[in-house]
C-alpha cells in the first residue's frame, strides 16, 4: 500500500541535493537519502488524503528506510488539524525520529492553539534517554513556552536535562539564548552563576552575543561569563 508513496518519493529524488543532505545527516547511509526538496515533500504532504488507508499505512510503517520518508511524515503529521489526532501522531512517531532535521521540522500548527495540552508529554519526553526525543521536547519548549505561556518551571526542567548528547545539548543552548531574549530577567540568572553545563553555557553565550535580539548591554555581561 505505501509503494504508491515510495513512488512519489523516487520521482522527487534529486541526486544533487542527496550528496548535500547526507552529509547533514550522517547517520544515513548514502543510498538511503534520496534528496527530496522540503517545498516539494511539504507540497506531497498536503495533496495527499490524510484519511485514505494508503497514508494511514505509511503512517503505521515505522520505522521508515529513508531519510525522505521521516520527512514526509513529519509534514504529514502537521497537516493533521484534530489535535488529539495530531499528538497520538506524534506520540507514536517521536520515538523513531533519528535525525535532527525530523526532530526540527515536526512543528504540528494546531499545537499553537492547545499548547498547555503538551505538558505531560513534554515532561514524559524530558525523561526519556533518546537523543531526539529529548531535543523534541526541548523545542516545543522553546517554540510555545518562552511568551504569554511562559513560567519560571520551564527553564527548570531544561536545565536539569543531563545529556552528553550533541544535539540535545545544542537545543539547550538554542533555548536559553532565546530565552535570555524573550525573558531575560528570569532566565539571566541560569548564566551568571553558572547552573548549566559548560558546554551548554559556553554555546549559549555565544548564540546569545550573536543574536540580534539581544541588546548591547546583556551582550557585554554575556561577555564577561
Amino acid at each position: 500500500m505505501t509503494q504508491s508513496i515510495r513512488r512519489q518519493l523516487e520521482a522527487l529524488a534529486d541526486e544533487k541535493n542527496a550528496a548535500f543532505a547526507a552529509k547533514l545527516v550522517p547517520q544515513y547511509d548514502p543510498a538511503q537519502v534520496l534528496g527530496c526538496r522540503t517545498p516539494q515533500l511539504r507540497a506531497l504532504a498536503k495533496s495527499l488524503d490524510p484519511d485514505s488507508a494508503e497514508v494511514q499505512a505509511f503512517l503505521h510503517t515505522l520505522p521508515h528506510t529513508l531519510f525522505d520518508e521521516n520527512q514526509l511524515h513529519a509534514f504529514l503529521i502537521s497537516c493533521i488539524r484534530d489535535f488529539d489526532a495530531c499528538l497520538a501522531a506524534v506520540r507514536a512517531f517521536v520515538p523513531y525520529i533519528d535525525n535532527w532535521a525530523t526532530c526540527d521540522q515536526l512543528l504540528p500548527p494546531v499545537f499553537r492553539r492547545h499548547a498547555e495540552r503538551l505538558l505531560p508529554d513534554i515532561r514524559e519526553w524530558l525523561a526519556s534517554d533518546a537523543e531526539y526525543t529529548l531535543r523534541y521536547a526541548i523545542g516545543l519548549l522553546m517554540q510555545h513556552f518562552l511568551d504569554e505561556r511562559f513560567d519560571a518551571a520551564y527553564p527548570e526542567w531544561v536545565c536539569a536535562v543531563q545529556s552528553e548528547a550533541y544535539y540535545v545539548r545544542m537545543e539547550q543552548a538554542w533555548y536559553f539564548a532565546t530565552a535570555l531574549a524573550k525573558q531575560p530577567a528570569a532566565v539571566m540568572p541560569y548564566l551568571t552563576a553558572h547552573r548549566l553545563p559548560d558546554w551548554v553555557h559556553r554555546k549559549t553565550v555565544q548564540k546569545a552575543v550573536e543574536s540580534r535580539r539581544i541588546p548591547d548591554d546583556m551582550k557585554a555581561a554575556l561577555r564577561s561569563l
